[in-house]
This record gives structure tokens, C-alpha cells and sequence, in this order.
């Protein structure tokens, strides 16, 4: 004879330490976006013999796919999208605007910093509409 199993009952903690936890990922996802936008303005302006070259570009692009994962998959709603999204085009906004003095860390006349925020903003987009179109579950 077997012994009678158990059935698996949810725990009184899990209740708590569910929400907790998307709370914290989303959290997780907004700080890592204004990272990734500091690290992609700092390589923005990256020279190989006098060249740009688009390293900022790449880290958008990986990295922009890798947030959009983290705060759907954490979170557990398709709107989480919006959490790494928007704070990291207001940090590329704010980068680009410049201060009174004049000063900018993305300007006109950097081609790398403009596709960087063309390329992040896309990433973003499409991953929004794959979201929109994707059969609920």
C-alpha cells in the first residue's frame, strides 16, 4: 500500500511573497534602465582611430530585448513594458535636451547617440506590438 499523498496547498507566505516580488522586479526594471541609459550615453561618444563607432547601439538593442523580458516575465502583465521603457526615454530625452550652459551628452552632430535612441525606442515599439498582437493564455 501507498501512503496517501498530500495535497500541495498554497502556503499563507506565498500570498505575500508573490506581490512582493513583482513589486520588486518592477522595480528592478525602472533602476536598470536608467543604468543601461547612463552606460549607452557613455559609449555614445566611444572613438577607434578617430571613428565612432556604434558600441551604444548594441547595448540598446541587447539590452532594451533583455528589460522588456525581465519586467513582462517579473511583473506577469503585458503593461510592464512600460516600466524600463519610459524612464529610459526620458533619460535619453534629458540627455539630448542639454542645460543652460549649453551643455549635452547627446548632440545633433553625434550620429551614434540619435540611432541609439531611434534603435531603443524600436526595440521597445516591437516588442509592445508583439505583445498586443500575442494570443491571450
Amino acid at each position: 500500500m501507498t501512503a496517501p499523498v498530500e495535497s500541495a496547498r498554497p502556503s499563507r507566505l506565498g500570498g505575500v511573497v508573490d506581490p512582493v516580488l513583482r513589486v520588486l522586479g518592477g522595480v528592478i526594471s525602472v533602476v536598470a534602465a536608467l543604468l543601461t541609459a547612463a552606460l549607452e550615453l557613455l559609449f555614445a561618444t566611444l572613438r577607434v582611430g578617430g571613428v565612432l563607432i556604434g558600441l551604444s547601439v548594441l547595448i540598446a538593442i541587447v539590452a532594451n530585448l533583455a528589460l522588456s523580458w525581465f519586467a513582462q516575465q517579473t511583473v506577469g502583465a503585458k503593461w510592464a513594458l512600460a516600466l524600463p521603457s519610459i524612464p529610459w526615454f526620458a533619460a535619453m530625452v534629458l540627455a539630448a535636451g542639454g542645460t543652460a550652459e549649453g551643455d549635452v551628452l547627446l548632440s545633433g552632430k553625434n550620429w551614434v547617440g540619435i540611432v541609439t535612441i531611434f534603435v531603443g525606442v524600436t526595440v521597445f515599439t516591437v516588442v509592445a506590438f508583439r505583445l498586443v498582437l500575442a494570443p491571450r493564455r
